[in-house]
């Protein structure tokens, strides 16, 4: 059997995400099996799933997944090289998955595969470092230097898409793995589009779905059912701006020592962020407050939640993640788990977890304390319950 794997957040999960499945099986052959790995609660871009993690693992599932596995936190809140590395990472340890299937504004896996050929030349460093001494964005200094090295204009380093295949390839070269690329060519609204379409972005499905409107019409319909009852038990949709109190309360209670370990800071990045904390009335003030042209607005909001969540420079120095968790699967997912070669520890329980090594206990803490301030955020407060990180068990669909 064919095995794709998938990255995805599904955040959530609408028609353009089935079409990709559908793509994906139509290019591998209709008995393919589909592994996904999935972001927990928190987004890479710096905010909060509108769903739970089990429930979109779930609608994943009935949308023509076959085995759901959790992204670490520590990668799937991370930059693109890191959040892309992290997943190809569970796939090759896997050992099973031949092909890697993503979402692609260009569909050119050869632009793609070039992309990653100059990324990987030993200059691209050296060159970036000097394009950043202007002021410019790391996005921007990349670009201009992959220009330089390559002679020509690098259009799959613009579109969002493109830029995590590109991270993709990189890390696949990395690995020394023999897992393929397979675009599919992205179809509908675009990243952040607010067009009306059947397809319409995930922004703005989560923009209606805040706004209590109808999204049926937006959604497959195994997706639309889990939504309905996630809302109806009072877990759903999860607004980041239900935990602003708690994020300014962590952020003006930080000495300077916490500020200067978190991730991603540097250039008195941490100052800023401790100053505005104080002075500004609400997070997204202080968002504006800090962010300059060298920081895009993604990584910001990054940092505002290592610092809300407790992540340090320390719990990001994994480069592999160290095991990985089952959110939800068939019939299928089960008999590709069982073949799969499993170099690293798959989890069911994570309770199962305190047989693992200290590092492994300390990032599952890490996610339990995550799941524990996700869950401050449910529209329902008797739903607000701690510690629930250890009670769920994987999902298990029956067809």
């Amino acid at each position: 059997m064919k095995i794709a794997g998938i990255t995805a957040e599904y955040n959530p999960l609408h028609f353009g995400h089935l079409y990709h499945v559908r793509q994906t099986k139509a290019a591998l052959g209709e008995d393919a099996g589909i592994v996904c790995v999935m972001s927990g609660n928190f987004m890479q871009r710096g905010d909060v799933a509108i769903l739970e993690k089990h429930a979109r693992a779930e609608a994943a599932v009935r949308c023509g997944a076959d085995l759901v596995l959790e992204l670490p936190l520590t990668y799937a809140l991370a930059s693109a090289e890191r959040f892309a590395y992290g997943a190809m990472s569970i796939f090759d340890a896997l050992g099973n998955v031949g092909y890697i299937s993503f979402g692609s504004e260009s569909g050119d896996v050869s632009e793609i595969e070039r992309a990653v050929d100059v990324l990987l030349r030993p200059e691209m460093d050296k060159l970036i470092v000097e394009n950043l001494k202007d002021g410019t964005s790391y996005a921007a200094a990349r670009m201009a230097s992959a220009e330089k090295i390559s002679g020509r204009r690098m259009q799959v380093l613009v579109q969002p898409n493109d830029i995590l295949a590109v991270e993709y390839g990189k890390a696949i070269r990395r690995l020394n793995s023999d897992m393929e690329l397979l675009p599919v060519k992205r179809q509908g609204a675009g990243h952040d589009s607010l067009e009306h379409a059947e397809r319409i972005s995930a922004m703005e499905l989560r923009r209606r779905i805040a706004c209590g409107d109808g999204v049926e019409e937006s959604m497959p319909e195994e997706s639309a059912d889990i939504l309905r009852r996630e809302i109806g038990m009072g877990r759903a949709p999860v607004d980041m701006g239900v935990l602003e109190t708690a994020i300014l309360s962590k952020l003006r209670t930080m000495s300077d020592e916490d500020y200067e370990c978190l991730p991603d800071v540097s250039e008195g990045l941490h100052r800023r962020f401790k100053k505005y904390a104080v002075q500004e009335a609400s997070v997204n003030d202080i968002l504006m407050k800090v962010k300059t042209k060298r920081y895009s607005m993604a990584r910001l909001r990054r940092i505002m939640l290592y610092a809300f969540l407790g992540i340090t420079r320390e719990d990001m120095q994994a480069q592999r993640p160290e095991y990985v968790k089952v959110l939800a699967m068939n019939g299928r997912g089960k008999e590709i788990l069982k073949a799969a070669d499993k170099k690293i520890p798959v989890l069911s329980k994570p309770a199962h977890g305190k047989y693992l090594s200290l590092s492994v206990q300390k990032q599952l803490a890490l996610e339990a304390r995550a799941t524990d301030l996700y869950s401050l955020a449910y529209p329902e407060v008797c739903r607000r319950i701690g510690g629930q990180e250890w009670k769920l068990s994987p999902i298990v669909v029956q067809h």
